[in-house]
């Protein structure tokens, strides 16, 4: 079997091409039912829909291009939001649930540090990210794509799911004594034993009169 070495990515159209068949590795299950469709003044790499209904769009781009690529996947998803209802008109049978949503997909051979914040920042169902690699293999050339970042459960909170129990804060300490509190013996026995005087003269007490750490 043939090494793999890294090679410079082939002309856009074959690229794309081979992109085509990975995208499955990306979303399952993915139907794809556009390509280089012309949304928001720029042309939409691909446009599939997830067995959800949700539609999902995938931008691919050139090297050091990825931050901006940002701003049009977000112009584009807004042009398609507002057209998905007249898309499941037009065509039911792609299974458009235009309540499911849109995301984007970027498609890049590298991410700065400012779009992968910018993807965090946006939350879940909006923004993820793949790499794109092309490699050399005998004497073809072929595209491996790989996911870095897709949000997960762990990080978006479900509605309807239970959150884990915060510990019960530390019980309040006032420092004082009850002398520095100058309570009357019948105040002392309705917050609990007074702590003597000659064994303890400045130990710290609570509200209820426990001793510190109980």
């Amino acid at each position: 079997m043939s090494d793999l070495t890294l090679a410079p990515p082939p002309p856009r159209a074959q690229l794309l091409r081979q992109l085509r068949g990975r995208l499955g590795e990306l979303v399952a299950s993915l139907r794809l039912v556009a390509e280089g469709l012309l949304g928001a003044e720029a042309p939409i790499d691909f446009v599939g829909v997830e067995p959800s209904g949700r539609i999902t769009l995938i931008l691919v781009g050139d090297d050091g291009q990825d931050l901006e690529l940002v701003g049009r996947a977000l112009a584009q998803r807004r042009w398609v939001e507002a057209r998905a209802r007249d898309w499941l008109q037009l065509a039911p049978g792609l299974g458009i649930r235009p309540e499911a949503g849109v995301r984007v997909v970027l498609l890049c051979a590298r991410f700065q540090p400012e779009t992968l914040a910018a993807a965090r920042a946006l939350g879940s169902g909006v923004l993820e990210l793949a790499h794109y690699r092309c490699v050399r293999n005998g004497t073809g050339v072929d595209t491996l794509v790989e996911a870095v970042w897709t949000p997960t459960a762990s990080q978006v909170h479900q509605p309807g799911a239970q959150r884990t129990a915060e510990p019960p804060p530390p019980p309040f300490r006032t420092g004082l004594t009850d002398a520095d509190l100058g309570l009357t013996p019948e105040e002392q026995r309705e917050f609990g034993p007074a702590t003597p005087a000659s064994s303890a003269p400045n130990s710290p007490i609570s509200p209820r009169g426990l001793p510190p750490g109980s």
